[in-house]
């Protein structure tokens, strides 16, 4: 599991990545969308995007601009986890859809492949929640 390769947080750094997407908010996009934390540590974040109509295309599968979105989401508390301040912003994001998915959630894991003072590189990957199948990968640079 791709988890296993990462250290937890400091209690200071999970204490403020805990209300994550929300912070002070009372909606933003991805609270919106009904993104769910399910793991954080240093350098990697695990989330959920509960399958629901409203996130399918015509065709009755997950629309790609709803799996990009988790995508997106799923790396800020990868990239901000030891920084827990400041802006995170996506520079680029490259994504394959490699798959479709259907009737189930949709479950992103994304992680730090190298780490700059400024700049983030990042990947993840998009499963099936049930089936486990790949359905998606991305790349990600982002500015810290």
């Amino acid at each position: 599991m791709i988890a296993d390769q990462f250290q937890p947080l400091t209690a200071e750094q999970s204490a403020f990545w805990q209300q994550f997407p929300r912070w002070e908010q009372d909606t933003n996009f991805a609270v919106y969308l009904g993104f769910v934390v399910e793991e954080i540590k240093l350098d990697y974040a695990r989330m959920r995007l509960p399958a629901r109509q409203e996130m399918n295309q015509p065709a009755g599968i997950m629309h790609g601009g709803a799996i990009a979105s988790l995508i997106d989401t799923t790396v800020v508390p990868a990239v901000g986890g030891p920084v827990m301040s400041g802006s995170f912003l996506t520079i680029s994001m490259n994504v394959e859809y490699l798959s479709a998915v259907a009737n189930e959630d949709a479950v992103c894991e994304g992680w730090i492949t190298k780490r700059g003072r400024s700049i983030a590189f990042c990947r993840a990957e998009v499963r099936g929640a049930t089936s486990g199948k790949l359905c998606a990968t991305a790349s990600l640079v982002y500015k810290i």
